[in-house]
Parts: C-alpha cells; sequence; structure tokens
C-alpha cells in the first residue's frame, strides 16, 4: 500500500477510470501501424503502403546512386498480416535494392516461417516489458517505491492532450539529443517530434514544478500493448527524478487497459549498461525479443555497393551504409 495513493496523488492523478482523454486515446490506438505515423519519421524518404500484410516502410535514396533501398519506420515495424510481408516487398515498384525493418516485439509473426521465406532473422534487442496481471504497488520493490513515492512528492504529474505541450516537448526532446549526442533517426526534426503528437494512440504524460514543464514522456498504444516511445526532462526533471513519477503515472493509468507496457530496449545498438537501461529493467517483469528482418532484393547492385566501401566491413545491414 505504500504507493499506490501518495501524499499528493489526488492533485497529480492521472485521470480516472472514465477519463474523456484515456477513452478518446485509447478508442483510436493505432498506433506504429498508422499512416500519420509513417510519415512523421519518414524525414525525406518516400512512403510506401504494404497493402497485403498492411504496414508501411520507407524507400530511401542509396547516396551517390539512382537506387533506393526500404526500411522500416523507427523505432519498430508493424503490420497486420505478417505472413503476406514478403509478397508486398517482391511487389515494389521500382526495386529496392535491400529491405530491413526491426519487427515490433508484440507482432503476431512466425520468425522461422519468416527465415524460410528468405528473410535473414536476427534477435537485435531484449525489450524490457511490464505485464499488468497484478496491482501496480506490487511490480516495486521496497527501495523502488521509496524512490516512486519522493518523485511523486517533488513534481505533479497529468496526462494531457500532446498537442498542448508541443513546444515544450520539442525543446525537452532538443536537450536530450544534445545531452546525449543522439545520432541517427532516434535525433528526430523538431517537425517530425510535433507530427508524432497527432498520431492516434499517442499518449502523452507530463510532469511539472510549479506548473513549469520538468519532464515528459510519450506511449503509443496498440490494441493491449502501450509501448514507451520517447521521454525527457529538464535539468529540474533530473534533479527531482520526474521519470519516475511519470513511469508510475503510466503504470496506474495503463493498469486494466491493456496487458503490457513495452519499454523497449537499451540505447544505441549494443545492449550494454546504461542509465537508461537500468532505469527500465527495475520497472520490467520479463522481457521479450525483438528481432532484425533483411532482405537483399537486388543481390548484384547490393555487391556493388558494398564492394565501393573498399576493405571497410561492418556488422550491420545493410552492409554499404
Amino acid at each position: 500500500m505504500v504507493c499506490a495513493k501518495p501524499a499528493r496523488s489526488e492533485r497529480v492523478r492521472p485521470g480516472g477510470r472514465g477519463s474523456s482523454v484515456r477513452v478518446a486515446a485509447l478508442a483510436a490506438a493505432t498506433g506504429y501501424l498508422h499512416r500519420l505515423y509513417a510519415e512523421a519519421v519518414s524525414d525525406g524518404a518516400t512512403l510506401i503502403e504494404l497493402t497485403r500484410s498492411r504496414g508501411w516502410i520507407l524507400r530511401r535514396p542509396i547516396p551517390g546512386t539512382s537506387w533506393t533501398d526500404a526500411t522500416g519506420p523507427y523505432p519498430l515495424f508493424a503490420c497486420r498480416d505478417w505472413s503476406q510481408l514478403g509478397r508486398d516487398i517482391e511487389e515494389i515498384e521500382g526495386d529496392p535494392v535491400s529491405v530491413s525493418v526491426v519487427a515490433d516485439p508484440f507482432g503476431e509473426h512466425d520468425m522461422e516461417g519468416l527465415g524460410r521465406a528468405g528473410w535473414t532473422v536476427k534477435p537485435f534487442k531484449e525489450h524490457y516489458v511490464v505485464e499488468l496481471d497484478r496491482q501496480p504497488a506490487e511490480l516495486l520493490s521496497r527501495s523502488h517505491r521509496r524512490q516512486v513515492r519522493t518523485a511523486l512528492a517533488a513534481v505533479a504529474v497529468e496526462l494531457t492532450a500532446p498537442a498542448e505541450w508541443s513546444d515544450d516537448w520539442a525543446k525537452l526532446y532538443a536537450l536530450l539529443v544534445r545531452r546525449h549526442c543522439i545520432r541517427g533517426p532516434a535525433a528526430f526534426s523538431e517537425l517530425s517530434l510535433r507530427r508524432q503528437l497527432s498520431v492516434p494512440g499517442m499518449v502523452m504524460f507530463r510532469a511539472s514544478v510549479d506548473g513549469v514543464t520538468a519532464g515528459i514522456n510519450l506511449w503509443s498504444v496498440h490494441s493491449s500493448v502501450a509501448y514507451y516511445h520517447l521521454g525527457a526532462s529538464s535539468g529540474e526533471g533530473y534533479r527531482r527524478s520526474a521519470s519516475h513519477a511519470l513511469m508510475w503515472a503510466a503504470v496506474e493509468h495503463f493498469a486494466g487497459l491493456v496487458d503490457v507496457l513495452n519499454l523497449g530496449g537499451g540505447p544505441g545498438l549494443e545492449q550494454g549498461a546504461s542509465g537508461l537501461t537500468e532505469f527500465k529493467r527495475r520497472w520490467a517483469t520479463t522481457s521479450r525479443t525483438a528481432y532484425f528482418l533483411s532482405r537483399i532484393l537486388d543481390s548484384d547492385r547490393y555487391g556493388m555497393l558494398v564492394r565501393g566501401r573498399g576493405n571497410r566491413t561492418t556488422p550491420y545491414f545493410p552492409a554499404y551504409r
């Protein structure tokens, strides 16, 4: 009973069961499956609809050539019928050289079947998962509950309409990118960050101190899973452990509404130790593997591109990037 209802819970409570924001978010919870999400993260790539599998991929120009390849939207590719994915890819006009995606670990896919269908399937990351099959307070150790209580006493948390705080969110995320030297697809542009807020199924929790935003977490909801999408805090938010209060608000909010929270994996391409990895691990009750799927669609061009790199080798796919 230590932290289910902390002293300031009435003020910071993230919405009651009848919350209209909650109902609206879950009613339109299509998350990473939605076209608007793929558009928001396209970053100049061409959006391709996969009509049979009902997903979206991005066609990218290959620098220095007139050729293209394809990739799934960051951070996860989702579709409704995985058995049709290969057929969709083979029918893409313009013959991309290769395609690669990080598969939604909660997708209804058969990795062995995908391997037999021509995909190279490799474990990519372990995602930390919170199973919401018990009371929220039972998920935490005694010391963890103390941390959460302290954070809830230091910041106010609210469930809010994402678009209302787009300016604060863009500033916080830009600060995060600078602080951690984030590069690649996770270094979202301000335009992308703002567009993501309008995707159906996007849920925002905001932490504040004296009315000033100290931290924001975004969740992307689809079906019975809420995916931890992005989070960022100000300097004041770090000092007051706003991330603990924000995560607790999400656990309380989603309990009884979805089956699991997917917290994702550690930062970067390596699953090594980091503060974020440890933070997610402490909340998790189990884990699930996210797999990297790749296919070479034009072996001649792929070989030419790889040879153009000289003797440089890389464990990543595609090897020419």
